[in-house]
């Protein structure tokens, strides 16, 4: 018992934060059955947060609001961060995402590689962690609910200790979508 219990620690080390976004389409839906997907590629049950409305950030006038959610995976055996992000890239076209014609356009599936573990990368493919993700609120509002201790790579605070830093969220604020609607 006791070994397997460090085995499971060791593994929660290599914690995959992914967020989702979408505000084309069925938006919840689109998000709902992303994290069913999701599973796919976890050793472990996935740590799921509430889905969240948001306001469009730097989005093109007149874009919809937003449905948010953040998963935690333990990647299976062999993943890569290049490799899981390559999946989640399939899975984002699965879904109807086109090549950007505009910049943070509205999109049916967005995903987002937030951590990889301890990884970290500075590549034209792929940046860990997410160079955004400690300022977003749309990341850590969700984030705070299934790892609030996480501290980012690169970061000092802990996820709740950067949400809190954070200026006020812009009219109308993000809000949890009602556990029924899930």
């Amino acid at each position: 018992m006791k070994a397997e219990g460090q085995r499971l620690k060791a593994k929660v080390g290599k914690l995959a934060v992914v967020a989702l976004g979408a505000n084309l389409g069925d938006s919840r839906q689109n998000v709902l059955r992303a994290i069913a997907r999701l599973q796919e590629l976890s050793e472990h049950p996935l740590l799921k947060s509430s889905l969240w409305q948001t306001v469009p950030l730097d989005c093109p006038p007149s874009s919809p609001t937003f449905v948010n959610a953040v998963v935690g995976l333990i990647p299976r055996t062999g993943e890569t961060p290049e490799s899981l992000l390559a999946k989640l890239q399939g899975l984002e076209q699965e879904f109807g995402r086109r090549p950007k014609q505009v910049l943070n356009e509205p999109r049916p599936l967005d995903l987002d590689l937030i951590a990889f573990g301890s990884e970290t990368r500075a590549s034209r493919e792929l940046t860990l962690p997410h160079p955004r993700a400690h300022q977003r609120r749309f990341v850590l509002e969700p984030l705070s609910e299934i790892a609030p201790d996480l501290i980012l790579p690169g970061q000092k605070k802990t996820v709740l200790q950067l949400l809190g830093e954070l200026p006020p969220a812009p009219a109308p604020a993000p809000r949890k979508l009602p556990a029924w609607l899930k």
